[in-house]
């Protein structure tokens, strides 16, 4: 997809094409950041402060950027603020910041350290820390200046958001857009968990890579090693060439988290060195042959196409054993079905839902992802919990890409009716299994209510679903079945006047439950069976457990 594609959210223009857009640092991220606008819409006004003045001068010869000045000069007119800096100069600057901004204007970052931050943000009055959403794009490169920037730097790579508990919903939201519009992927984390995890990921990688450096720097005729060194040294130590200002700022921004993952990798290196002195052949297969399983399915799962040349090798056969007792407490998982409704209905509510119990399988993963591609910020699943910012009922943004359900009827026929009344078009798809299973029975109802939806032949996924006005209907389904009644609730919030259901048997009635615990009114008539709904309420967030089932796998382990 083009960029000048995404830059449209259905028939509209994005709203990020009315801002005033300020980027502190116009270097690698901060550049990339400004042509990544310019390419989504030349109208997009961008202006920018640096202490270098050959790279404003650049930007503003490649119109670039349509302005440059002092912090004290862009801020008051400014409706975004991006701090492109390292993390120690960004934590300097906050206070500066906070009182250089306007009333309204939003503020996010790009560094790679978040808690620091975060705790600095929290020291400036709540009006400032509600517009201050931290974030950290998965993307670069060893250049660091403007020279090295691109419009495409961000295409299809993740973006972090780490909200803190001051942040508004809407300043959240509209930072999503920003990335979304420069074609990234939009995560959310916790600070801390965020911390954690690129302590291991990406910044002990850098450490190493240094640090192998310099140890054969300081090797007599270490001209000559390097003469000798082969492709691996190079691809191993390519880190080491990265800015050495801003990764000594990340090292000291971060040192708690860097230093726990640093001693559990240097007890595992003495742990090595111990057996490769007792010539431990079979340790070493062992732990060689299992890290490279990990890294093989690391980059299948996450780098596809990418790795076609992976060599393959013979088939392993795996041999399940007893594998002893269970010590301590065991949590029933949640319920799949609730899951899914958690991520649906907490989308388009108002307001904060928090999640808990939530269950961490393929299936909601794919609805949950598929709500982040539209536009909607939720951070975790950790440990079973969810914290979604619901965007409210016609907050949702175009998809990009075909929406993914994998293997999940329940999720296909549950986002046909959400979708069917939006206002832009979208596209469900499903693994091979899922892209059999007939869909008429939520897609036929559906057309009688004006979709406007177009299937594969036998009514089967891919589901191309056209926006339209939907129209509230009486409908009676034949046989018994909590998905197409679901479908047709979440069909009736978007469709003129009332939309009534009549089952012929009691069936699950979660979706119900959780829209009234969402505070949408519905009318039951018992005595029909018959469930009403219309388009005229909204959903607030809320606090939900998930309830514990047993999987039916259980039965069976």
């Amino acid at each position: 997809m083009y960029r000048a594609e995404i830059a449209l959210i259905g028939n509209e223009l994005s709203e990020i094409v009315s801002k005033r857009i300020l980027i502190l640092g116009l270097g690698l991220i901060g550049g990339s950041i400004a042509r990544g606008l310019k390419q989504a819409n030349k109208e997009i006004f961008v202006s920018a402060c640096d202490i270098e003045k050959q790279q404003l001068n650049q930007a503003l010869a490649d119109r670039v950027i349509d302005k440059s000045g002092s912090l004290k000069e862009l801020a008051p007119s400014s409706d975004i603020l991006i701090i492109a800096l390292p993390s120690l100069t960004t934590i300097e600057l906050i206070p500066e910041i906070a009182e250089a901004v306007g009333k309204n204007c939003i503020v996010t970052d790009v560094a790679s350290v978040k808690s620091p931050i975060v705790n600095a943000v929290l020291e400036q009055k709540d009006s400032f820390c509600e517009r201050f959403v931290p974030g950290h794009p998965i993307a670069g490169s060893e250049q660091s200046k403007f020279s090295a920037s691109h419009a495409e730097l961000f295409l299809n790579r993740n973006v972090i958001l780490t909200p803190h508990e001051k942040c508004s919903i809407d300043s959240i939201s509209q930072v999503n857009e920003l990335w979304r519009l420069l074609g990234a992927q939009v995560l959310g984390m916790g600070f801390n968990k965020h911390d954690k995890i690129l302590a291991a990921t990406s910044h002990l990688p850098h450490l190493l890579a240094y640090a192998a450096v310099d140890t054969l720097a300081d090797q007599q005729q270490s001209e000559n090693i390097f003469k000798y060194a082969a492709g691996g040294f190079a691809d191993f130590s390519r880190l080491a060439s990265s800015n050495a200002k801003m990764w000594s700022d990340v090292f000291i921004a971060n040192t708690k988290a860097t230093v726990t993952v640093l001693d559990t990798y240097i007890d595992r290196l003495q742990q090595f060195r111990e057996q490769i002195t007792n010539k431990n052949h079979d340790f070493l297969m062992d732990k060689f042959s299992n890290a490279k399983e990990v890294r093989d399915e690391f980059m299948r799962k996450y780098f596809g196409a990418a790795v076609n040349n992976l060599s393959t090798e013979a088939i392993l056969n795996y041999v399940a054993e007893p594998g002893g007792a269970v010590s301590g407490e065991i949590r029933v998982p949640g319920d799949k079905s609730i899951s899914h409704r958690s991520i649906i209905l907490g989308a388009i509510a108002d307001g904060v839902t928090k999640v808990s119990g939530f269950l961490e399988g393929e299936d909601v993963l794919n609805t949950l992802a598929a709500f982040r591609e539209m536009g909607v910020t939720i951070v975790g699943p950790e440990n079973g919990k969810l914290t979604i910012y619901g965007v409210g009922k016609h907050g949702l943004k175009a998809p990009r890409v075909p929406l993914n359900m994998g293997n999940s009827g329940t999720a296909m026929r549950l986002l046909a009716g959400l979708l069917a009344g939006q206002n832009f078009s979208s596209e469900l798809i499903g693994d091979e299994s899922l892209s059999q299973r007939p869909m008429a029975r939520v897609v036929d109802p559906l057309t009688t209510m004006g979709a406007k939806i177009e299937t594969a032949d036998g009514g089967k996924p891919p589901l191309k679903i056209s926006g339209s006005q939907l129209n509230g209907i009486n409908y009676a389904i034949n046989i018994a079945s909590g998905q197409v009644k679901s479908c047709m609730f979440l069909a009736g919030l978007y469709a003129k006047g009332q939309t009534s259901v009549s089952e012929p048997a009691p069936c699950r009635d979660h979706t119900e439950r959780m829209l009234h615990g969402f505070g949408y009114s519905l009318i039951r008539e018992e005595s029909s069976r018959t469930t009403k709904i219309n388009n005229e309420g909204t959903l607030k967030g809320t606090i939900i457990d998930v309830r514990r089932t047993f999987p039916p796998q259980l039965f069976f382990s």
